[in-house]
């Protein structure tokens, strides 16, 4: 029974600390777009077309499936792209780091991804893109 409890809090600790790191409207995270992706290794894009809020530091959320991201690129309105080597595994629930975009605040185009699901043969996932 102690063991069960024990188990119990540091799950609830656990839980407890990933939903703070989580990006929320209240902080000043807006959420920018997302896109459905499907099981295997593929490349997608998030195009945002006449978005024009600007953003200096962007995060991407992954729900419904575990993922691992290999690469990113963030494309600006003035046709400049910012190459972003993630490299990381994001849990189901979980999050990339915080990205800084380079020269402060720019308007985003379209945000290109390369990324591999997992998941039993479900392995939808939904990626979706925050920004400040």
């Amino acid at each position: 029974m102690k063991r069960l409890f024990f188990c119990l809090s540091v799950s609830a600790a656990a839980l407890s600390s990933c939903a703070q790191t989580k990006p929320v409207e209240s902080d000043g995270w807006k959420f920018i777009g997302d896109k459905w992706v499907t099981f295997g290794i593929d490349h997608d894009a998030i195009h945002l077309g006449d978005l024009r809020d600007s953003y200096s530091q962007i995060v991407v959320r992954v729900t419904d499936a575990p993922l691992r991201m290999y690469d990113m690129k963030v494309h600006f309105d003035n046709g400049g792209v910012q190459d972003v080597a993630l490299r990381s595994k994001i849990p189901q629930g979980g999050q990339s780091r915080i990205i800084d975009l380079q020269g402060g605040r720019r308007n985003l185009k379209k945000i290109e991804f390369w990324y591999e699901t997992k998941g039993r043969g479900r392995g939808r996932a939904r990626v979706a893109v925050w920004g400040r």
